[in-house]
């Protein structure tokens, strides 16, 4: 281990004692959470199962650092909120991390540095990319234990605010920024993640949805022949061509659709009960809100489709929602409320892996690099979201955002003991959160014997 040599900080006294500190322990880490990542990891095969599908064109016998190790580094960085390559710099001599990676944080060298990290964001090709793709749709699919029996694709494009010249960037009127809108795509009932795709930062066309959306469901009903598949997402995705797509191949969908004069005047009765429904309520004041359906064919579409209502009456004034469905027989306020509404989720989801894993990091020049990163991203976002479900189920960070798994967690002072047969870390006896790494801990165990 190397070894430190820094000024000392210094505090106030206290009773009459200096207080100071300095940075001279190499044994220490702030991150020994991280070794649950690597057995999370190792339950769910991502790292390996990710680095089989990026091809090492480099000369074996000149090669330090593995792929997969590489991949691990940087997914459990981005878990413990070292986001940036720049930090493996300054981490790669940390013990836990080093022995999270599978690194004896003694006896074997350091991780890789942030060099090493750029070259391999550089390197990737889009062969590898896309190879990449389908090998988180695999892991997804890996994720359940038998074929379920209905899966929800939540999909839908967020800002990524780009700052120079990146390639794919573009202009957005309504972010007023330049950025990239990339894809993300989950399963709507659990939250794991199914596809990121980079994108410029513009409206969806259909063929970009399709192309995301083929993949997917060509890789799923592979795995799953009988598995009933409903697409979700905002007006956004309302394509002709994405509609009639979905029917053709026997998905169902509910999407937003956006308002007209055509289905206001379509609506316009259950509109005028509504409002006048509020104005005779006792309770003034308090909103009115009301559900309907009919049918309806723009003239782009090659068929009538049945469209739900949503109407709220308040002191605000009337609000009227609509969204498209291949749900013939469920009720209206059923098919908005519950199924609809449900997509909500997915901003939960989104922000996990843009704000507490900052996937917006995304500032290499190359489209290819800032694929590969996001790619990176979702590999945390995957990790985690395993951790949070098989390990903390049942405990008061079940529900927890990633960011307060983090804070909870992962970011937990270490010390290592190492000697000829082990590796122990110390952890603090104050620690808070010691109930739910020994529940934690008790469940890897059990799964590790079954």
């Amino acid at each position: 281990m190397k070894t430190f040599t820094t000024p000392d900080l210094p505090f106030a006294p206290i009773n009459g004692k200096k207080v100071f500190a300095r940075f001279d322990d190499p044994a220490v880490s702030s991150d020994g959470g991280a070794l649950f990542l690597r057995e999370v990891d190792s339950q769910i095969g991502l790292s390996e199962r990710l680095a089989k599908s990026i091809t090492d064109e480099r000369r074996q016998s000149h090669v330090d650092h593995r792929i997969v190790d590489l991949l691990r580094q940087r997914a459990y960085q981005i878990s413990c909120g070292y986001e940036d390559a720049n930090d493996c710099d300054a981490l790669r001599d940390d013990p836990a991390i080093k022995a999270a990676v599978g690194r004896d944080p003694v006896e074997d060298g350091a991780l890789g540095s942030q060099p090493t990290m750029t070259r391999l964001e550089n390197a990737v090709t889009v062969r590898d990319l896309l190879k990449l793709g389908y090998a988180f749709v695999d892991q997804f699919i890996a994720s359940y234990d038998r074929a379920p029996r209905m899966i929800v694709l939540d999909m839908d494009p967020t800002s990524d605010t780009v700052h120079g010249g990146q390639q794919l960037a573009l202009f957005n009127a309504y972010e007023d920024e330049y950025c990239f809108m990339p894809f993300h795509v989950y399963e709507g009932q659990s939250g794991k993640l199914v596809a990121s795709v980079l994108r410029s930062g513009k409206t969806p066309t259909a063929q970009e949805i399709l192309s995301v959306l083929k993949r997917i469901v060509r890789r799923v009903r592979a795995a799953w022949p009988e598995v009933e598949i409903v697409f979700r997402a905002d007006s956004h995705h309302t394509k002709p061509e994405v509609m009639e797509w979905l029917e053709a191949h026997g998905i169902q969908f509910i999407t937003g659709l956006q308002p007209n004069r055509r289905l206001a005047t379509i609506f316009e009765t259950d509109i005028r009960l509504a409002e006048k429904k509020y104005r005779e309520q006792r309770q003034v004041g308090h909103p009115v809100r009301a559900y309907a359906s009919r049918f309806y064919a723009a003239k782009s579409w090659s068929c009538a489709r049945r469209v739900v209502c949503r109407i709220q009456v308040s002191a605000q004034g009337t609000d009227v929602r609509y969204v498209v469905t291949s749900f013939r027989t469920a009720g209206a306020k059923y098919l908005y409320a519950t199924v609809y509404c449900g997509r909500g989720r997915m901003e939960l989801m989104i922000k996990d892996h843009k704000v507490a894993l900052r996937s917006d990091r995304t500032s290499c020049h190359r489209k290819e690099a800032n694929q590969f990163r996001l790619f990176l991203h979702s590999a945390a976002y995957v990790l985690m979201h395993a951790l949070r479900t098989n390990l903390l189920q049942g405990s008061e960070l079940a529900r927890a955002q990633f960011d307060t798994i983090r804070l909870r967690l992962l970011k937990i002072g270490a010390r290592l003991e190492s000697g000829r047969t082990f590796l122990r870390f110390h952890f603090p006896t104050a620690c808070p959160t010691q109930d739910i790494l020994m529940r934690a801990s008790s469940i890897l165990a059990a799964l590790n014997t079954t």
